[in-house]
């Protein structure tokens, strides 16, 4: 590892680019903030207070993704791995153990501590694109605006606490659309040098990072129902759930991302950006999991429908966007219709559930996920589209 190196772009065709070790360890840190979302929203779902929740759940995963992106797509672009920038990355993951503090402050309207992580992130991240100014000419005018409009940003965040109940709801909103607008205005004199397979890589990470989640909430909820005695609900429920986290890992990872992003750079706004419904999603159903445990082990609040409503709906708005992100890339291993009509399946099984109990309706789920599998490995495979 070098002292300091000159900070240039990144060869965007670069072979064998993979996740750095400061990479997964960067990852790692925001094990913790999703798991205090998930845990907080699924006590929502067993309580029956879904409507009064979900804002803030949406809300505050907002948060934990885009602190993820910002840092995800610079690392592709610029990842010198020196001392300044270790030192840099250091202050980030910082402050992302502080927003995973304010994850449950957070839940009850307090952004508080959660803007105070944004800061101290912002702090390094500013100073790694100051430095990508300094250093590469030919992509300062991208990296200055990328650190003003960051910094631009953040003070409205500051602001915003100063005001009552730190503002309305839409105020919040208004600073994440602004946010939202840094990349795309600050990419406006040059797209910088992010490697397509590479950030395929790290997308693919994070699925697995919130997948895992999935069967920790699974797990620690097997276990509270342990201790009431094991049944052939609660492991009918446990091992349904377990095949339809294999079943979502099997569809995500069938799509060449990669490869779709390589010949499609223009789409990788919506690409990128589209992904916080899939990981929100993602996020949801391990607390709608939890959820379907607790259900089998004590009595909760929350009714079969809304039970079985809390892992349908997120499994299928992970099927509609998939067949979202990847049809504009013009191939997909896995028919679209079959994605939307499995989506739409999933979905009806939330009327079903009074009918076929919890255990039931997981099974079908899970089995509608299998016969999707089952289709696309019965069909040819697709030619590779051209590039453009």
């Amino acid at each position: 590892m070098p002292l300091r190196s000159r900070m240039v772009a990144r060869d965007l065709g670069e072979p064998h680019r993979v996740s750095s070790p400061l990479e997964l360890l960067f990852d790692l840190t925001f094990v913790a903030a999703v798991s205090q979302a998930a845990g907080r929203f699924a006590h929502a779902v067993e309580s029956g207070h879904v409507g009064d929740s979900l804002a803030p759940f949406l809300m505050t995963f907002f948060a934990i993704w885009w602190a993820w992106m910002n840092f995800t797509w610079f690392a592709s672009a610029y990842d010198t791995d020196d001392v300044p920038y270790r030192l840099l990355t250091f202050v980030q993951m910082a402050g992302v153990l502080v927003l995973a503090a304010g994850v449950p402050d957070a839940f009850d309207g307090d952004f508080t501590t959660v803007t105070i992580g944004y800061l101290v992130m912002r702090v390094g991240l500013v100073a790694l694109w100051l430095r990508a100014a300094a250093a590469h000419p030919e992509g300062r005018a991208t990296a200055l605006r990328y650190a003003i409009g960051l910094s631009v940003v953040q003070v409205f965040w500051v602001a915003r606490l100063a005001l009552p109940d730190q503002g309305p709801m839409w105020v919040f909103f208004v600073c994440a659309a602004l946010d939202l607008a840094v990349p795309p205005v600050a990419e406006r004199p040059g797209m910088t040098t992010w490697h397509p397979h590479h950030i395929a890589e790290r997308y693919g990470l994070f699925t697995i990072i919130l997948l895992g989640e999935s069967v920790l909430a699974s797990t620690n909820a097997v276990q509270d129902a342990v201790k009431r005695g094991v049944g052939g609900e609660l492991v009918t429920i446990a091992l349904a759930g377990l095949a339809i986290l294999f079943a979502i890992w099997w569809i995500y990872f069938s799509e060449p991302a990669g490869e779709g992003l390589e010949r499609r750079r223009d789409r990788s706004f919506l690409w990128g950006y589209g992904h916080y419904f899939v990981f929100a999603a993602l996020a949801a159903l391990g607390a709608g999991l939890e959820t379907a445990v607790a259900s089998s082990g004590h009595h909760i609040e929350a009714g079969a429908r809304l039970v079985a409503a809390s892992v349908a709906v997120p499994v299928a708005v992970v099927l509609v966007m998939l067949w979202a992100l990847h049809a504009p890339m013009r191939r997909m291993n896995t028919h679209p219709g079959f994605l939307v009509a499995t989506a739409v399946l999933v979905f009806l099984t939330i009327f079903a559930a009074p009918a076929l109990g919890i255990p039931g309706t997981l099974l079908l789920t899970a089995a509608l996920l299998a016969l999707l599998i089952t289709a696309t490995y019965a069909r040819p495979a697709p030619k590779p589209a051209p590039s453009t």
